[in-house]
């Protein structure tokens, strides 16, 4: 069996690079992926720069399984990266509506425009060059290079932490500075060496493998993997201790009291500014945006503060409070308190710039944030829903 190296403390982070170079870890992980790996990925078994981007932009903190469909969807809009760049933002938004964490589509739309001014189309191999643009990391542009360049270069995203961190004994939270910088310096002392028959596209794939499928943030299959051998944590019975949590801070919780003004089959939507949560996207119009709680939910509504908001629309004929939705956000959680109501006479909009009516049954399709869109959806009905059943 072989020896298992030490555990990384941050007083010894920083060690001497050539104490993490193992030839074997490499070729223990290619081997590995190129029998049981995946390799039936949409994007997978292609070097076209653009399919890889894609997958990798929409991966980030998002499952597989939740990006499949998206990521197809997408192609059909989207074939080539040129009819990505010259298309609409709103366009984009809204193929990516219901996926997250949206800058990701903003940068997405931003670099395939820069891919065409800049490098004509064709993305550079170097990642150092990919890291410049717009939603690209330096993870994310060594795992575009090598799986559509074979460039040597090393990945460290979410999974690959958890691996090295479970792996190697890495005894202090992943996000810390230094932590991180020594784990990048043993990821790029453990690529495989040599050339472009090097192997680095399944190593780059073995270890995202892994991560997803073995080395699972809970219940690791420690019995298949093959990293086992030399694994400290599983060596030590530390596996759900490692990698080490972040530092729990008190999520702050908000609410916001959304309007969902109805009227002639129709629902009001407003622009929301570019950036900032949910930026570019149609959402309903909020009293007050996302305000602290103290604890209670509002039970009512300041009458003049609705009217104020609704009178550049039309005259409230009906209100009522529907039943309130609870969203998750990576730094605050949002309830959501809807209030339906409904106009006895439409006002013209032409001086409320931002605003659009859009009809119930286009609400499937249109750019809207997910608890918007499901909150509609329940609301009007999902005329694709209607069509499966016909089949």
């Amino acid at each position: 069996m072989k020896r298992l190296l030490h555990p990384l403390s941050p007083a010894t982070a920083m060690a001497p690079i050539e104490n993490y170079v193992d030839p074997t870890f490499s070729a223990t992980v290619i081997a590995w992926q190129q029998q049981h790996g995946r390799h039936a990925l949409p994007w997978q078994n292609t070097r076209d720069a653009y399919l890889i981007w894609l997958s990798e932009i929409m991966l980030q903190q998002t499952q597989v399984a939740a990006v499949l469909a998206y990521y197809a969807r997408f192609l059909t809009r989207f074939p080539t990266l040129r009819d990505l760049a010259q298309a609409p933002v709103e366009d984009v938004m809204a193929q990516w509506s219901g996926l997250g964490y949206y800058t990701r589509a903003r940068n997405l739309h931003k670099c395939a425009q820069r891919v065409v001014a800049e490098y004509d189309g064709v993305f550079p191999s170097d990642p150092a060059l990919l890291a410049e643009l717009p939603g690209i990391g330096r993870s994310t542009a060594a795992a575009i290079s090598a799986f559509s360049s074979g460039k040597r270069a090393a990945i460290m995203d979410g999974n690959v932490k958890r691996v090295f961190a479970r792996v190697f004994g890495i005894d202090a939270y992943p996000g810390e500075k230094k932590v991180e910088q020594a784990m990048w310096q043993r990821a790029e002392a453990l690529l495989p060496a040599g050339d472009i028959n090097s192997g680095i596209e399944s190593y780059t794939q073995g270890l995202m493998d892994l991560g997803a499928t073995l080395c699972t943030r809970s219940n690791p299959d420690c019995a298949r993997c093959p990293l086992q051998p030399r694994c400290v944590a599983y060596a030590t019975g530390r596996t759900k201790e490692l990698p080490v949590r972040k530092p729990k801070k008190t999520s702050p919780e908000k609410h916001a009291v959304m309007l969902v003004i109805v009227d002639q089959g129709q629902v009001l939507l407003q622009q929301r500014p570019g950036a900032g949560i949910w930026g570019g996207l149609l959402s309903l119009p909020e009293l007050d945006g996302h305000v602290l709680s103290d604890g209670e939910l509002p039970r009512l509504i300041d009458q003049t503060a609705l009217q104020r908001a609704v009178a550049p629309f039309g005259e409230i004929e009906t209100q009522e409070l529907l039943l309130p939705i609870v969203h998750v956000f990576t730094h605050y959680k949002l309830h959501i308190v809807p209030c339906r109501i409904t106009l006895a006479q439409r006002h013209p909009m032409a001086a409320e710039a931002g605003h659009v009516w859009l009809d119930g049954d286009k609400v499937a399709d249109a750019p809207l944030p997910a608890p918007v869109k499901k909150l509609l959806l329940d609301l009007f009905g999902d005329p694709r829903a209607a069509q499966r059943s016909m089949f």
